[in-house]
């Protein structure tokens, strides 16, 4: 639309600089004088807006004309750089950039665009009375190239790139302002000009790409044009991006640093740009490897209702340390209710005397965009409201909301219990799912049935077909113990080569039904958060296909989905609900059952227009549902049998004493992966005499027979050490005669020491080690020292063997560490390496209060160990 000047508009030049955005708002104020007050400051406003956007973007001359005609004002905006479309960034409220078109569209009565040979306008009109005529919004134009080469940017988290997007605008235009008070920052100006003119180009492709509906899933595939000669400036805005994250890290942006997950991302956007321009393939953003803090699971915008509707206590914060969501999980963890808990500051929920660390490393996360333990299973202790602390698993991860904005998801796994399925972001879309099965180049999957509609073989799959889909089967569900992740590895397979997707819903403890996976072949048909969680219970009412193949029929044919006129019950009109949002042209439901027992249903379902299931179909599934059932059942008893022994291990852990004199602490955690439960162990208790008691010890294995075998040791060592309160080698000697009495002789380690001295000192430690690890002594002033006099034999290797004592003494404020090597040792690093590290840390901890210093171990130290962990710290403090 041409808007013309009128008769009485007056004009004005200004230079492609920053000073000319105030210039030009003093010229708007002076040429509408005498105009109503309200329209003079929206058009200073807008004015101000427009011209910053020519400065940053066009980097011309800007011309600014202004006009009164019957009461209405209308202004122009004129660059000399027609080639530089609009782009319309949609940000969120709370972006710090991108708002200018956005506060036209709001404030303005009437806007528009002119474009011509010489250069581009962009114009306004405000008055007081009358409706504004519609309008379809600002058209997002990509401008043709010459020579034009299209990247394709594959499943690309659309709250991602937004929330990088916004970062990227933010930090040029921080630098392009520093750079024109004189201050570059570093930033050569022929970069910072490339950096800026090629991120206009991505943000316009990207923006025209993204034009309508989200998908559910969050993720998309854009088509990015983009001149072929574009490499340098790639290049270019990768080193500007690069300096600008090291100033900001130095502190001298008020940008803050990105994020690692935004880092990972836009390095991967660079890196798809430069090698397809140079002929590389794309490679999807689903299935770059990255570290733990940059995982991909979580790639759906996120919503509060992702938490709510988890199982796992979930926490989410924002970038200010507050509480934005928490679920009835949590709430129900920590004595809170939910409702409760949003709004209040983080540190709520953390101990008193972490507090301050924790508020440190959140500030130094924000200033640095270094983390310690996002994307990591971290044990420590959070706080009940009753003021007692809940030993628990912490797993953090970054998500972004639709709006661009960070939200901190944590889920708070109680060390004393043990789930099904390990820390899991609400809603997300699991790794190894996505891009199934060609590496996520494909944006579209075809249907099962299309695909094997020509196999010929007696319900299209082959007698060796099927032998090998069973066999498939069997070792997805005996390579983990993790019954969630065997569950998805089965789905993944069923829906390769037998169905377009598949459900696993299992009874729960309580007779509730609880949609335990949901997998489909193409991860973009799900909608994440919708399908797993709990589901209401088989009732009288129930006669769907699902509650009848649940009170033992199947397996079941269906021809279609479920009508709704058949659904009465609320488990049946789910059950319908979930055929009519992922579309079933045919399925089969068929009965999960072990040991005499109906324990839950497998549904496997084709897509319309496939080859549907048939009754020739049935013995197949028939097979595959007793092998799914077997190894399901066997996963379900290792995780009773894991938390029985770890809730045995944590009831044997003592209430430590109190000596006058002395400071004790001590923590155990069990490993964080498939190793759960060990036979690690502390004690310490005042012997009959006055000495402390001090010991630590492993025993070899992780199962229910290493726990009980540490119950054994454990009791028999406390016994005889206070039987006669012999040397602690005596002791040890003693205690290795005894193993060899019980009917399951157990190996294992195990440090036992005295502690004399009267509550004001001297101190001295007198031990025996019975091949664990050396205690550490770490002085006030930092300085560490491994303890490794009285070293000896395992326990249950030789009897007879003779065994020492040593003696060290204890200076005041000192800290004694012992610890099982759960807490040092990690595959591929020799102990050396792994030992100067824990010097490094327990040096660094040396004057923090003594619960302060275990979790921090345990934090820094503990994180993702494949092993348990018990520590015992003591430090002599006079009175």
């Amino acid at each position: 639309m041409v808007c013309p000047d009128p008769p009485a508009a007056v004009s004005r030049r200004f230079p492609d600089r920053p000073e000319s955005v105030a210039a030009a708002r003093r010229f708007v104020r002076a040429a509408l004088d005498g105009a109503a007050r309200d329209l003079v400051d929206t058009a200073q406003l807008l004015v101000g807006e427009l011209v910053t956007n020519a400065v940053l973007h066009a980097r011309t001359e800007v011309e600014v004309s202004v006009a009164r005609l019957d009461g209405r004002v209308r202004v122009r905006v004129g660059d000399r750089r027609p080639g530089r479309g609009l782009v319309p960034q949609r940000c969120s409220p709370y972006a710090g950039t991108g708002q200018g078109l956005a506060l036209v569209e709001q404030l303005a009565s009437r806007f528009g665009t002119d474009s011509g040979d010489a250069g581009k306008t962009v114009w306004f009109e405000l008055w007081h009375d009358g409706p504004p005529p519609p309008w379809a919004g600002w058209e997002t134009t990509v401008p043709p190239w010459p020579a034009e080469r299209t990247v394709t940017l594959v499943d690309v988290p659309t709250a991602l790139e937004s929330a990088c997007r916004q970062h990227r605008h933010a930090v040029l235009r921080e630098l392009t302002l520093a750079a024109s008070a004189g201050d570059p920052l570093g930033v050569a100006p022929e970069d910072l000009v490339a950096a800026n003119d090629l991120d206009n180009v991505i943000s316009a492709g990207v923006a025209a790409a993204q034009e309508g509906p989200v998908p559910d899933s969050g993720l998309c595939t854009l088509p990015l044009p983009l001149p072929a000669d574009s490499l340098p400036a790639v290049r270019a805005l990768r080193r500007v991006l690069d300096l600008a994250e090291a100033r900001a890290r130095e502190e001298r942006l008020l940008t803050l640093p990105a994020l690692p997950r935004g880092r990972a991302f836009q390095n991967w956007l660079f890196d798809e740009i430069a090698g397809q321009l140079t002929g590389g393939r794309p490679t999807a953003w689903t299935v770059v490897p990255r570290e733990p803090e940059v995982s991909s699971a979580e790639l759906v915008p996120w919503d509060v209702g992702q938490v709510r509707a988890s199982r796992m206590p979930t926490v989410a914060a924002d970038e200010g340390n507050r509480i934005v969501a928490a679920n009835g999980a949590a709430a129900d963890l920590l004595g809170w209710d939910p409702d409760d808990l949003v709004g209040r500051r983080l540190t709520t929920l953390v101990p008193e005397h972490l507090r301050e660390r924790h508020t440190a490393a959140f500030t130094s996360m924000l200033l640095t965009g270094r983390t310690r333990i996002v994307g990591r299973s971290v044990p420590l202790p959070a706080l009940h409201r009753d003021g007692r602390l809940v030993p628990v698993r912490l797993y953090i991860q970054t998500q972004e909301t639709a709006d661009g904005r960070t939200v901190f998801v944590a889920q708070l796994v109680p060390r004393a219990t043990t789930f099904l399925d390990g820390p899991r972001t609400p809603g997300r879309i699991r790794e190894a799912a996505v891009g199934e099965p060609d590496g996520g180049r494909s944006p579209t999957v075809p249907p099962t049935g299309a695909r094997t509609a020509g196999a010929g073989a007696r319900g299209g799959m082959s007698a060796l077909d099927r032998l090998s889909l069973l066999a498939d089967l069997g070792a997805q569900l005996n390579n983990t113990l993790d019954l969630g992740e065997g569950l998805q590895r089965v789905g993944r397979l069923l829906t390769r080569r037998l169905a377009d997707w598949s459900v696993v819903d299992l009874f729960t403890a309580d007779a509730r039904v609880d949609r335990a996976c949901v997998v489909h072949r193409d991860p973009r048909a799900l909608r994440p958060g919708a399908y797993e969680g709990v589901l209401p219970g088989v009732s009288d009412e129930s006669r769907g296909p699902l509650a009848r193949v649940l009170r033992g029929a199947g397996p079941l044919l269906l021809t279609g989905a479920p009508q709704p006129g058949q659904t009465g019950s609320a488990l049946d009109r789910a059950y319908a609900d979930l055929f009519r949002e992922l579309r079933a042209g045919s399925a089969v439901v068929a009965p999960l059952r072990a040991r005499r027992k109906i324990f839950g249903a497998l549904t496997l379902a084709r897509a319309p227009g496939g080859r549907p299931f048939t009754e020739e179909d049935l013995t197949l599934v028939d097979d595959l549902v007793h092998s799914l059932a077997l190894g399901v059942d066997n996963a379900r008893l290792y995780q009773d049998t894991r938390s029985i022994a770890e809730r045995l291990q944590r009831s044997l852990l003592p209430v430590l004493p109190k000596v006058e004199g002395l400071r004790l602490a001590a923590r155990y955690a069990a490993s964080s992966t498939t190793a759960q439960v060990g036979g690690d162990w502390y004690d310490s208790f005042v012997l009959p005499g006055g000495n402390t008691a001090l010991v630590i010890g492993d025993v070899t294995g992780h199962d229910l027979d290493a726990a009980i075998a540490m119950s054994q040791l454990r009791s028999m060592l406390r016994g005889i050490a206070v039987d006669r309160e012999e040397p602690p080698a005596e002791v040890l000697r003693r205690l290795d005669l005894a193993n060899h009495s019980l009917h399951r002789e157990a190996t294992g380690t195990c440090v036992y020491g005295l502690i004399k001295g009267p509550p004001q000192g001297p101190w001295e430690l007198t031990h025996s080690s019975a091949g664990h690890p050396p205690p550490l002594l770490t002085t006030r002033d930092g300085r560490t020292r491994y303890l490794e006099g009285g070293s000896g034999l395992l326990l249950g290797m030789d009897p007879d063997a003779s065994r020492g004592t040593a003696r060290d003494a204890l200076p005041a404020h000192s800290t004694l560490l012992l610890y099982t090597d759960g807490l040092v040792e990690r595959r591929d690093e020799a102990l050396d390496v792994a030992l100067d590290r824990l010097r490094r840390h327990t040096a660094d901890l040396a004057r923090e209060p003594l619960d302060t210093f275990c979790d921090e171990l345990l934090i820094g130290l503990g994180a993702d160990s494949a092993d348990d962990i018990a520590v015992l710290a003591v430090r002599p403090s006079p009175p």
